[in-house]
């Protein structure tokens, strides 16, 4: 069942200051911001539909929405459907880069596109069979990780990312598990955004992002193909 150009509007209003707040969003908060060109009342009847339709649930009874992985879903197709540009991964950043060290050049990368993402970086060397993992000071910020099963989830799920990247499945471009979407157990309060590549010298590899499903989706896209694309030119 589809929605409106409105509720696509008011869907995408929440689901970006959700991503900035952290918190439920109200219809109150929606009516100050936005101009929906609809009185209050008709913007909590369109947020009532997108929660009937599965995009939007209520943690608690007095509070706002948020969205549901159906909704980020919805979300990313819309980012992915209006072609991707590209983020902050510029010349400077390249310039720090030792291109003639492989192993170097992968941890400096990692650690450059974790500290851009505010989230965990991954890289994995195929050949070498070496995964690194960068910005756990950056990831460990998010308010979600005040939570202690929140903690414990994602590290089980670093170690079934870590135990499967080589048989992950996707062919050229990018590729994003929201939730549940994910191969992985343990993922349901994370997504993974990851592409395939070519390190210098040719060696294939795998570039991830890994956070909370409340991550910067169009930025982090972004990063991974403005990267991607970078990596081609070795």
């Amino acid at each position: 069942m589809g929605i409106t150009e409105r509720q696509t509007d008011i869907l995408n209003g929440i689901i970006k200051e959700y991503i900035n707040s952290a918190y439920p969003v109200s219809s109150q908060l929606l009516e100050k911001k936005y101009d929906f060109g609809i009185r209050p009342a008709a913007i909590r009847i369109e947020m009532q539909k997108l929660t009937d339709k599965g995009y939007l649930f209520q943690p608690h009874i007095s509070s706002g929405k948020v969205p549901t992985d159906k909704g980020y879903r919805f979300f990313v197709d819309e980012i992915m459907g209006r072609g991707l540009g590209d983020d902050d991964f510029n010349e400077e950043v390249w310039a720090k880069l030792e291109i003639d060290d492989t192993i170097k050049f992968v941890q400096s990368l990692t650690k450059n596109l974790a500290e851009l993402s505010s989230n965990l970086a991954l890289s994995y060397l195929s050949d070498e069979r070496i995964l690194w993992k960068e910005g756990w000071e950056e990831v460990l910020r998010e308010p979600e990780f005040r939570e202690e099963k929140f903690v414990f989830n994602f590290t089980q799920l670093l170690k079934n990312f870590e135990e499967g990247i080589k048989d992950l499945k996707f062919n050229s471009g990018i590729k994003i598990y929201i939730g549940k979407e994910s191969p992985f157990p343990k993922i349901r309060d994370f997504s993974i955004i990851c592409s395939r590549c070519h390190f210098p010298n040719k060696e294939e590899g795998i570039i991830s992002i890994v956070g909370p499903k409340r991550m910067a989706y169009e930025k982090n896209i972004s990063l991974i193909n403005s990267l991607t694309k970078l990596l081609e030119g070795f």
